[in-house]
């Protein structure tokens, strides 16, 4: 019987400090989560600078549609312009966050996705990744233009022509980094945190 009184009061003591070491680590996973801060859209060092009129180029849809992005809009809306690829899987990854968020900011911003190569390879993607809707554009000048050297690339223009936010972007988190960095007025959440520590 003393046996098993001793067992039972090690393991209570066992559980306490079990339940001790483990508030103490969501604690620390708590400190962390404050510290670390999103990571935002990559900037490359290179390419066009944001706040600076962007290129503004005049280019056809695969619908025929013909669009000016970097020009000023007259109904006051913002332009995302996100580059991609049919061989490329991140693009592919990428493009239900891109439908999602074309339709959440819907109120002050349309999605032109933006390519180069065949065209016909270039409709099997639009309809194969359920594009249908969505302005689908096919120029290499738009991609010299804004010198996209990687992709997915995405560079948000305001309703003046000019470049709010650019860069790559690999995940849903990068995307609206890019929205989150128009809305604060800098070009990247990094410079935002820097400026702020």
């Amino acid at each position: 019987m003393t046996a098993l009184a001793v067992s039972n009061v090690a393991l209570w003591i066992l559980l306490l400090v079990l339940s001790a070491v483990v508030l103490a680590l969501v604690r620390q996973v708590g400190v962390l989560h404050e510290r670390i801060a999103p990571a935002g859209a990559l900037m490359l060092n290179r390419g066009l600078v944001v706040g600076e009129p962007a290129p503004a180029l005049e280019v056809a849809d695969l619908e025929g549609r013909t669009h000016r992005p970097g020009a000023a809009r007259p109904d006051g809306r913002s332009t995302l312009l996100l580059f991609v690829s049919p061989t490329c899987p991140v693009c592919k990854s990428l493009l239900p966050a891109v439908k999602s968020a074309r339709k959440d900011e819907r109120g002050w911003m349309d999605v032109i996705l933006a390519s180069d190569g065949d065209s016909a390879e270039q409709r099997e993607f639009v309809r194969s990744q359920g594009l249908d809707g969505i302005p689908y554009v096919v120029s290499a000048a738009l991609g010299l233009a804004y010198q996209v050297s990687r992709l997915p690339f995405a560079a948000l223009l305001d309703e003046q022509g000019i470049l709010r936010a650019r860069g790559l972007v690999n995940s849903r988190e990068h995307l609206e980094s890019l929205f989150e960095a128009k809305r604060l007025g800098v070009a990247s959440l990094q410079e935002y945190f820097s400026s702020a520590a």
